[in-house]
């Protein structure tokens, strides 16, 4: 046995076999060969298994992500049938007497660097469908394993270097009991889909991959952060009644799934979901949120070959809107870049992206897209309780010139005899200093501000959120992000809006008090950390926290806040 620290990123204790996903080693040495019929042969089993696999990964995806997740499978599958991709690699075996990797190989990067070189943007796309798809095929005549997460059909716990968006679309809760990366923090990509898959997770172990073999035996701690390699049977009838406790703790919770939140004094707060997709807000509902208080609306546009269609847009914004009735849903609009690429839009390569070409940024120069999705949304506003949000304000300029577009649009929409709500709020994310610094300039002229914490800290405290190295700066509670958010809390109240809360800072057990205190009026957060944080909230009284708001904000280290926290609430 033995023992892995990270991050505790999803609570929950998972006990289960590895499943390690990984891209396996594709290398392979060219070979003469004699029988090349027999080779044909190999080449056409390879792909007709690949085939069957796409129809199943595409029929698992239709059945729990809906058509539009469904639709890349099916230009893998065309790309699989097509002769003027196949009929080249057979020739190549038949006319060169050489093995079908080096054919496969040798044709796939022809075509790959063609329809690189050319200026349709179609045509571009194919490229990237060809790359995967000769992946799955060349990993089937080397006859080593291909990840496919959509097809594990028994229990397991995945291991990965890390999970990426659609990594995570593909997994059923099901079956996927939780899983543990290499790299990652509690506001990475994969910790966050956790919370929403409701999955334990643990990351940032820097060596699960390497150490973890698969089939090993894993308990995934998600409560303390542990990783346990091939425990005895003692550990596992320890953490199999730790699981059980668990359990017993969430159906405590589940008991005020229909309260309001409300403070031991009578103060009431809005406790909301941060979701990614529609399929996301059963588990808003299931937990008691009160609201949507971020969708981020770029999964829509991950996983494809081309952009969502306004139609396809529709759809989803509608969907949330009609689950969640007359409850709040605040929409982010396109938030890409950064870590979040999409290949087939070809952003620039960049020294640092996350201070660079991206979202409203990329939205006000790519105005086509801003306003294909900004019809999208007021179309369906009429649905539901609809608030936009624009992320990466830095300049009230940005915010006035995004406010303009919309309202454009609006005019068209309503010109076209299109119905739109007249009661939409128009709000920003707060997550630039900047911004942060003139919130009051800013509260004169927006509906909302919804502090997002997760760029807030990194880029405040100039720590990468995603690197391990620089993990000990990340610090939620330090006294200049307090001060900032207190400044915004403060100016939104002064023109009497309402300051909202975005980042996984607002389901924090011991930055929920500090916020309470400085008057926060939303807490948006994963869903499963709702009911823990109105079972917090309903034992805390606001008046005796806004009491403790100026020694805080005056304190000199993250330390010195947190210690002061735990004492003052019995953490």
């Amino acid at each position: 046995m033995s023992i892995l620290t990270g991050i505790a990123a999803s609570n929950g204790i998972a006990i289960a076999k590895a499943y390690k996903l990984a891209v396996p080693d594709l290398s392979f040495t060219k070979k003469a060969i004699e029988d090349a019929k027999s080779e044909v042969e190999r080449l056409t089993n390879a792909l007709e298994v690949s085939k069957s696999e796409l129809e199943k990964i595409k029929e698992h995806a239709r059945t729990s992500l809906g058509d539009e997740h469904a639709e890349i499978f099916s230009a893998h599958l065309l790309v699989l049938s097509d002769p003027e991709l196949i009929n080249p690699i057979k020739d190549k075996i038949e006319t060169d007497k050489v093995n079908a990797e080096f054919a496969l190989d040798e044709t796939a990067q022809m075509f790959i660097q063609m329809f690189e070189n050319m200026d349709n943007e179609y045509m571009r796309e194919r490229a990237a469908d060809i790359k995967d798809v000769t992946k799955r095929v060349m990993a089937h005549l080397l006859n080593v394993s291909f990840p496919n997460p959509a097809l594990i059909n028994e229990e397991v716990v995945v291991i990965a270097e890390d999970l990426t968006p659609s990594d995570t679309a593909q997994l059923n809760k099901q079956f996927v009991k939780g899983f543990a990366t290499n790299i990652g923090g509690r506001t990475s990509h994969s910790a966050i889909m956790a919370r929403s898959l409701e999955i334990p997770a643990v990351v940032g172990t820097k060596e699960v991959t390497s150490t973890v073999k698969e089939g090993d035996l894993l308990i995934i701690d998600g409560i303390d952060g542990q990783v346990i390699i091939n425990p005895s049977d003692d550990e596992v009838t320890k953490y199999t009644q730790k699981q059980e406790e668990f359990e017993k703790q969430k159906q405590e919770w589940a008991k005020l799934k229909d309260e309001p939140t409300t403070s031991s004094d009578g103060t009431h707060v809005e406790l909301v979901a941060n979701i990614g997709t529609p399929e996301d807000v059963e588990g808003v509902l299931n937990n008691g949120g009160e609201g949507v208080g971020l969708y981020r609306t770029e999964f829509l546009y991950m996983g494809k070959n081309s952009l969502p269609t306004e139609d396809e847009q529709f759809d989803a914004y509608k969907s949330v809107l009609e689950q969640m009735g007359e409850k709040p849903v605040v929409v982010r609009t396109l938030d890409i870049g950064g870590d979040k690429e999409l290949p087939y839009l070809e952003l620039p390569d960049e020294m640092n992206p996350f201070l660079g070409y991206r979202a409203i940024r990329l939205c006000l120069e790519r105005d086509d897209i801003f306003r294909t999705q900004l019809r999208a949304l007021l179309r369906a506003s009429t649905y539901g309780n609809l608030k936009i949000m624009f992320p990466m304000i830095a300049t009230l300029d940005e915010f006035r010139q995004a406010k303009k577009i919309l309202l454009e649009e609006k005019d068209k929409l309503i010109a076209e005899g299109v119905e739109v709500s007249d009661s939409i709020e128009i709000g920003i994310m707060v997550e630039i200093p900047s911004t942060a610094v003139i919130a009051r300039q800013f509260a004169k002229e927006v509906d909302f501000f919804s502090i997002g914490t997760n760029d807030l800290i990194q880029y405040t405290l100039a720590a990468d959120r995603m690197n391990e190295r620089v993990s000990y700066l990340y610090q939620p509670y330090h006294p200049a992000i307090l001060n900032l958010v207190n400044n915004v809390i403060e100016a939104a109240h002064a023109e009497g809006k309402w300051a909202g809360m975005c980042g996984e800072m607002a389901g924090d057990s011991i930055a929920i008090p500090i916020l309470l205190g400085l008057g926060l009026d939303e807490f948006s957060m994963s869903a499963t950390s709702i009911l823990p944080a109105r079972t917090q909230i309903k034992g805390l009284s606001k008046e005796e926290m806004q009491s403790f708001k100026d020694q805080l904000l005056s304190m000199n280290t993250a330390d010195e806040v947190e210690a002061f926290v735990r004492e003052k609430t019995n953490q």
